[in-house]
This record gives C-alpha cells, sequence and structure tokens, in this order.
C-alpha cells in the first residue's frame, strides 16, 4: 500500500511540508531501539462534515504514553487538535487513518529523551482487518510482561511483538492472532483488544495487561447505554472455545467479527449476536447519526 504521494503534506514541528521531502535522523533512539509513541486516529465522513473521532482522548493517551516512557511532551493538545483537522483539510481526506508520532532526538545511549519531535500524517484506510468474519489463532507469543514495558502506553517497540504474532497467524492461514498474557489468561489482538458473548453477556480481559483501548472503552459504553451486561474478568482459552461469538475491537480494526479461534468455530450467527448490535451501534456513533442508541 502506498501511504503518501509527491503531493502528500505531513505536519511536523509546527510546519506542514510536504511527505516526500521529509526525512529522518538515522541516529535517533526510535529508529534504533523503538523508543517512540503514537497513536492511531480515525477520521469520519458525517452529515455535519469530516469529524475525527475522540480525537482529545487520543491524543490525552499520546501524552499518557510519552510521559509512562519518560519523554517530554511540550505540546498544547487543543493545538495539535486544531492542526489535525488542517491536515486533512491540505491533504483533501475525508475517511482518513490518522498517525502522531513523537519520536526522540539524535541519541545512540540508552538514556531518557530529552529532545522530541512529534508528526502527524494521514492517509485513507478502509478495514484494516477486511470486511468478513476472521479466523483467529492463539499465538504462540505472549503480551509482554507490564513489569518489562508499560502496557498501557502505545510504545513503538512493543508491536515488534505484534508484528511477529501477526505473520505467524497468517504463515498458518488464518487471520489474525489471540495473545495470552504471562499468566496464561486471554490478553488481546495484536493491534485490538477482544470481547466475548456467553448467554447474552459480554465478557473482555480487564486492564493490567492490556492496552486501555479507546475504542474498549467506547463498547463499553454502549453496553451500558444498550443495557447489554458487561463483564470485565480474567478469560481463559476454555472460556473462549465455550463462548457463543466474538469481536475485535479497535480505532483501526473498528468492531470485526471472529468467526473461529482455532478450530473451534463460534456457534451464533454473526448477525444474531450482541457483538453485530455493538457494530452497528458503533458505526452509527462515529458517523454521528441520531438517536444511535436505538438503532440495532
Amino acid at each position: 500500500m502506498k501511504y503518501f504521494n509527491s503531493n502528500t503534506v505531513l505536519y511536523l514541528d509546527g510546519k506542514f511540508q510536504n511527505a516526500a521531502n521529509t526525512t529522518a535522523d538515522i541516529y535517533g533512539q526510535s529508529l534504533h531501539y523503538g523508543y517512540a509513541v503514537f497513536e492511531g486516529i480515525r477520521a469520519y465522513q458525517t452529515h455535519n462534515g469530516t469529524r475525527i473521532f475522540k480525537i482529545r482522548e487520543h491524543y490525552e493517551r499520546l501524552k499518557k504514553s510519552a510521559e509512562l516512557v519518560n519523554m517530554p511532551f511540550p505540546w498544547d493538545i487543543n493545538n495539535l487538535i486544531k492542526q489535525t483537522y488542517k491536515l486533512l483539510e491540505l491533504n483533501k481526506l475525508k475517511n482518513a487513518y490518522i498517525r502522531p508520532l513523537v519520536y526522540a532526538a539524535p541519541n545512540m545511549s540508552l538514556v531518557a529523551a530529552t529532545d522530541v519531535s512529534i508528526m502527524i500524517c494521514a492517509w485513507e484506510w478502509g478495514a484494516y482487518l477486511g470486511n468478513q468474519q476472521l479466523k483467529v489463532c492463539v499465538s504462540s507469543y505472549e503480551r509482554p510482561n507490564p513489569k518489562s514495558t508499560p502496557i498501557e502506553a502505545k510504545v513503538s517497540g512493543n508491536y515488534v511483538n505484534s508484528i511477529l504474532a501477526t505473520t505467524e497467524a497468517k504463515r498458518k492461514g488464518f487471520d489474525e492472532a489471540l495473545l495470552l498474557d504471562m499468566n496464561g489468561n486471554v490478553a488481546e489482538a495484536p493491534g485490538a483488544n477482544i470481547f466475548i458473548e456467553k448467554n447474552g453477556r459480554l465478557y473482555t480481559p480487564p486492564l493490567g495487561n492490556i492496552l486501555a483501548g479507546i475504542t474498549r472503552a467506547t463498547v463499553i459504553e454502549l453496553c451500558r447505554i444498550l443495557d447489554i451486561e458487561l463483564i470485565e474478568k480474567h478469560l481463559t482459552v476454555n472460556d473462549l472455545k465455550h463462548a457463543d461469538s466474538a469481536f475485535f475491537c479497535g480505532t483501526a480494526t473498528e468492531i470485526a467479527g471472529i468467526a473461529a479461534i482455532d478450530e473451534y468455530q463460534f456457534p451464533v450467527k454473526w448477525n444474531d449476536s450482541v457483538g453485530a448490535t455493538i457494530q452497528r451501534t458503533y458505526k452509527c456513533l462515529v458517523l454521528e447519526k441520531q438517536n444511535y442508541e436505538v438503532i440495532i
């Protein structure tokens, strides 16, 4: 996939510049050690114009991620929001994926960054995991122990783990992976959180060993609005393989139904599942359709 062309503009340290002419320093900790933090944000074309879904929450999490790994964050979030909308306008994007990245200045040591840059780019991106229900395998890779790295931070280096898990899954003929934590409990997908359905209730792993997804929080809020019982608890692989249905959620993923985990096929048809109700309601929410809470 080509993410930019000769006309693409990105935002770098307070200025808009041509993406094709932008360079990055090869002596930086971000390139060598994965010492950077980032966000993934979506913009949607709505009847109210182009709207960026939960943009403030994303930039607040970006700031928190920087703080958790001792990176400075000297930028005003209100201004970043303003510049992000300007970036979409300059690139004539209405439905887009937005990637802010905070990265370190040249420094080949292992001490915390004192000088950082921020880059924001955007491109058109459809359904990240496709439009079909997913075949998923339990990965041989585990999520990192939260005592080794702050799991609640979106740190670039943490995503090597995600690349390994997804690559393994695809080599085995699956669409995506599901990782466990160091205790053998269900954690999350390489780039998404998971919910399972059993007897009309939804279950999802608690925070602690997973990323606190903004879409995950949105799903939990939709459950409250729709009066769907939601339980946060540690889940085992056995729980997965006795569930009625399941889905992934994330900013890039949105709401993606899962057809099977390993050899286990979920018995409830996706269109009849609680997840499908959440999927339809979430789409109404991001597109700012009225009365989304009753469109099920």
